[in-house]
């Protein structure tokens, strides 16, 4: 049975995506617990991150920095924090969030009643920022 991620990787469900290759794709959550929030997640179903091939693993963690840096560039983070706590969704994802402080790293704040036109405007922003690499 295919993951609520997976669905959204193959278009059956939407998604707000800023970087896609052949190994994963980048998309933002839709509750962000800030602006820019953005999930990389493997093409491949794997429900823990220590289970994903070695390959993969290092992959996710260079597109994760991509998208970092692009962060940095479109909302003027001081940091980013990269988290895999997978609990949501049995499929392998990272947390990419642009940070000013440790107490910007909260999942009660999460707020799934984001605009879609805000989200658009985020993506774009992200997009924009990452240039070719969004292009995979």
């Amino acid at each position: 049975m295919s993951t609520l991620f997976t669905k959204i990787i193959d278009g059956e469900l939407p998604g707000r995506f800023v970087y896609r290759d052949e190994v994963c794709v980048a998309f933002l959550t839709i509750a962000p617990i800030c602006t820019g929030h953005t999930l990389v997640v493997p093409r491949l179903e794997i429900d823990h991150w220590i289970d994903l091939p070695d390959e993969v693993a290092g992959h996710l963690a260079i597109v994760a920095r991509k998208i970092g840096a692009a962060q940095v560039a479109a909302f003027g983070a001081s940091r980013v924090s990269l988290i895999i706590a997978g609990l949501e969704v049995p499929h392998t994802h990272l947390h990419v969030l642009p940070i000013t402080s440790e107490s910007d790293i909260d999942f009660k704040k999460a707020d799934a009643s984001v605009s879609a036109e805000t989200l658009d405007a985020v993506a774009d922003a992200l997009r924009s920022a990452l240039g070719a690499d969004a292009s995979h």
